[in-house]
Parts: C-alpha cells; sequence; structure tokens
C-alpha cells in the first residue's frame, strides 16, 4: 500500500499536478458533544491515529501567457526562479512547463534517474537546474548556497551585483517583497500587507505583465539616449563656427540669433518626436544594463555625438559657408586673417579674391546670407541625423519609417527652415536672407555620407557583437 501511495503520488506530481493526502477519525460522542468548540491554535482534540482514506489531486495551470513572458525574460537576459511551497516533484514539473526548467536541462534527480545511480554519486555541478527544499535550504550553510547558485545556470546569484526582482501576494511574501530591489505585489488577489512592502503592484496579477513593463522601461530609456544623441550632435556644427572665428579670423560662420533658431525652433518636434519610436526588434534579447555603468549619457555617446555625426554636420556647414564665400569672389584662402577688417564699419573698399570692392553693409548682407545658408545646412544634415538616431542597433530598413510624430518632425523643421529663410522682413528682423534653391544641395552628400557611415556601422554591431566597434561606438 505504501508503494502504491508512492507510485501514486509521483506519477500525479511529476505531471504538475497538487497532490493531496486525506485522513479521518471518528470522535466518540461521549467526549465531543454537538456544539463542542474546537481549538485549532491549542489542539483539544486528537491529532494521531487518524485513518487514511486517500489521494486527490488537483491542477491549478499556469496562465496562457507565462511561458511566453518566461521566454521573453530568458532572452532578455532575466533569470525567473519559482519559490513555492508545493512538493518539489510538483514544483519541477510546473517548472518544467512554463520554460524556467528549461528543456534538456536536468536537475540531479534527473541525472541519477537517467544513468540509474544513486543521487550521491551524481556531481552537482553537472546539473544545470536545481529543486531545493526547503528544509534543505534552511540548514544549508552561506559557502555551500553560494555553490548551488553559482553552479547552476537556472538559479539567479543575488550575492553577485543582480537586480532581484520578488513577486508574492500574501502577508508572508512582506519581508522579501521589502529586501529586494523591486518588490512586485498582485494587486487582485494581493494582501494589503503585501501591497504596502511592495514597490511596484501588478493591476491584473499577470506575470506577463512584469514582462511588458519591462519592455516599456527598455523602450523609455532607449528613446531617451536617442533624443539625448540627437539634440547633442548639432552642438558641434553650432559651435566651431565661434572657434574659427576667433582661431582663424575668418568672417562669422554662424551668427547667434540663428543658432537659437536651431536650438528653440528647427530641433524642438524632431527631438520630441523620438519619445514616440516603437521598439526595436532586438529590445528584449539584449543583456540587461549594467545599473553602475552604463549611463543614459556615456563617453560612447559623446563621442558619437560630438566626434563623429558632429564633425561630419559641422564640414558640411563650412562647406556651405565656403561655396557661397567662393560664389560671391571670397575664395577660402582670401578669408583668413580678414576679421577685423570686415567687420570695421570704416572699410568700405574690402577687396575680394578678383579685385572687386565691398562696402561693409554689402559685407554684412553676404555675412548674414552665410548664416541663413550655415542654418539651412544643419536642418539639412539633421534630417540624416533623426534618422539614425531611430535605432541603436537595428537598420532603418529593419525598423522602418512608422513613426508619424517624427515624419511630421522632418517636414516641421525644414517648412520652418524655409520659412525663416524666404518670408519677407526676416532680413530686418532675425537678419536672415533668402538663399538660391541651389545653396540647399551642397550639404545633401554630406547628409548621405552620415546615412551611410551610420549603416554601415550598426551592420558591423550586429555582425559582431561585443567586438571593439560595439565597445567605441553603441551608446
Amino acid at each position: 500500500m505504501r508503494e502504491a501511495f508512492n507510485n501514486a503520488y509521483y506519477e500525479l506530481g511529476g505531471l504538475g499536478e497538487r497532490v493531496l493526502g486525506f485522513c479521518d477519525f471518528l470522535l466518540p460522542a461521549d467526549k465531543f458533544p454537538l456544539g463542542f468548540k474546537f481549538d485549532c491554535d491549542e489542539p483539544n482534540f486528537p491529532l494521531t491515529g487518524m485513518r487514511f482514506v486517500g489521494l486527490m489531486s488537483m491542477i491549478d495551470p499556469p496562465r496562457a501567457a507565462v511561458p511566453d513572458a518566461v521566454a521573453k525574460c530568458r532572452s532578455a537576459g532575466i533569470k525567473v526562479i519559482m519559490v513555492t511551497g508545493d512538493h518539489p516533484i510538483t514544483a519541477k514539473a510546473i517548472a518544467k512547463s512554463v520554460g524556467i526548467i528549461s528543456e534538456g536541462n536536468e536537475t540531479v534527480e534527473d541525472i541519477a534517474l537517467r544513468l540509474n545511480i544513486p543521487v550521491s554519486e551524481v556531481n552537482p555541478r553537472e546539473a544545470k537546474a536545481a529543486v531545493v527544499h526547503g528544509s534543505e535550504l534552511r540548514e544549508l550553510s552561506s559557502d555551500l548556497l553560494d555553490e548551488i547558485l553559482r553552479y547552476h545556470t537556472e538559479i539567479v546569484l543575488s550575492t553577485d551585483g543582480a537586480i532581484v526582482a520578488v513577486t508574492g501576494d500574501g502577508v508572508n511574501d512582506s519581508p522579501a517583497l521589502k529586501k529586494a530591489d523591486i518588490g512586485v505585489a498582485m494587486g487582485i488577489a494581493g494582501s494589503d500587507v503585501s501591497k504596502q512592502a511592495a514597490d511596484m503592484i501588478l493591476l491584473d496579477d499577470n506575470f506577463a505583465s512584469i514582462v511588458t513593463g519591462v519592455e516599456e522601461g527598455r523602450l523609455i530609456f532607449d528613446n531617451l539616449k536617442k533624443s539625448i544623441a540627437y539634440t547633442l550632435t548639432s552642438n558641434i556644427p553650432e559651435i566651431s563656427p565661434f572657434l574659427t572665428f576667433i582661431l582663424l579670423d575668418i568672417p562669422l560662420p554662424l551668427g547667434t540669433v540663428t543658432i537659437l533658431c536651431i536650438d528653440l525652433g528647427t530641433d524642438m518636434m524632431p527631438a520630441i518626436s523620438l519619445a514616440y519610436e516603437a521598439p526595436e526588434s532586438d529590445i528584449m534579447k539584449r543583456q540587461p544594463r549594467d545599473p553602475y555603468r552604463d549611463n543614459l549619457v556615456n563617453h560612447r555617446l559623446i563621442s558619437m555625438a560630438y566626434g563623429q555625426i558632429g564633425m561630419i554636420q559641422a564640414a558640411a556647414g563650412f562647406f556651405v559657408y565656403f561655396v557661397i564665400m567662393a560664389e560671391n569672389g571670397f575664395l577660402p584662402g582670401k578669408l583668413f586673417g580678414i576679421r577685423k577688417q570686415w567687420d570695421s564699419k570704416a572699410i568700405n573698399d574690402l577687396t575680394d579674391s578678383y579685385g572687386q570692392e565691398w562696402t561693409y553693409r554689402d559685407r554684412k548682407a553676404l555675412e548674414f546670407t552665410c548664416h541663413t545658408a550655415f542654418f539651412v545646412s544643419i536642418v539639412v544634415v539633421q534630417w540624416a541625423d533623426l534618422i539614425v538616431c531611430k535605432t541603436r542597433r537595428n537598420s532603418l530598413f529593419h525598423q522602418g519609417m512608422r513613426n508619424w510624430a517624427l515624419n511630421f518632425g522632418l517636414v516641421f523643421e525644414t517648412a520652418l527652415a524655409a520659412f525663416l529663410s524666404y518670408t519677407p522682413g526676416m532680413d530686418k528682423g532675425l537678419r536672415m536672407y533668402p538663399l538660391k534653391f541651389t545653396w540647399w544641395l551642397p550639404p545633401l552628400p554630406f547628409m548621405v555620407s552620415i546615412f551611410i557611415y551610420d549603416e554601415v556601422r550598426k551592420f558591423y554591431l550586429r555582425r559582431n557583437p561585443g567586438g571593439w566597434l560595439e565597445q567605441e561606438t553603441y551608446y
């Protein structure tokens, strides 16, 4: 009978069913009359000598979304472990059914059964998964517990600096919810004490909602990075004209008013539109970021924005500046060292490269035209910058152009640039002059080069994950 009991228990428990044992005891009527008050805290009734009646199993199936959520967690580098009051056999069956113990990974008991040897002869380090009974856990030393955690890959090692999230709904879960980095309580079935101890409450009591929360958190972090990268990039073409104005003694290529038009005008809508960017296809396949080193703004982001894309944008602006100056008679070699003469109101006969004389008023009109062209060139190269900032690793052809807020941002900044350039009276108010259509064209090759450069960079990032290019440029 004992063997039949054990066989039934192991068979039903192995199916993931919770097995309950039932027994009865016939109480004598003279000692336990009708209306007798039973005390469960201090039992006043027999607890031994009962008759075993039989076993009954019932199943509490996992929600349909749980296996997929566990798989997403695994691909995102999040390790899931289950803490339960069920028998280890039942716990292991449930863990396998939802993917917490993945297919092919064995526990010590599985290896012993497969090799038909005693459990004591199995090297615990050969098992990738582990099921630890509560009574064993209570008696484990710290060293032995660390060894179990270290050599079983499907258990998270919290002592190694991992971020630990704990879910629970009962009063007994409250200490763990409070101690964890992130305590997650259940909004429907959870006790008031567990909700007070938790950092987050699931309103639908669904484990899959945690995965959705992780994905949303990664998306917010991603889009903030993209918006910052886009905004910082234009700083280089904005500051470099002043540096060359001082160091090379050339007429000022870009004015302060046009810089304000970029920062407070054309860049605002595109930067905001990146907040509406959809998640990249690999967002839940990345390893969790290091909270101590992978900051929102890191040296790689600064390097990309200032040292690479920003430099290409600055080159576009200066190219347009020198083209317009040359078209009007001032070849590049003539511009160096003439700043004081250029800005002097007393000089009205400054000669250009072809011997033509320029008055102060005509020179300033040409300078402000260059400011407007430099401004327009930044808008043009920012088109490419906005598009490449849509993704951190994936190609634009994977991501697509389905962010209509971003598409509107592209149209908005172009329309605003045209409005500021061609509206009558802007030459007197903002000192912005209308441009020839051909002066919109010189920055286009630089725009294309930004796009091609970043697509090639991302291609190598995908082909060589963890390589030197990723370490230096993946922001």
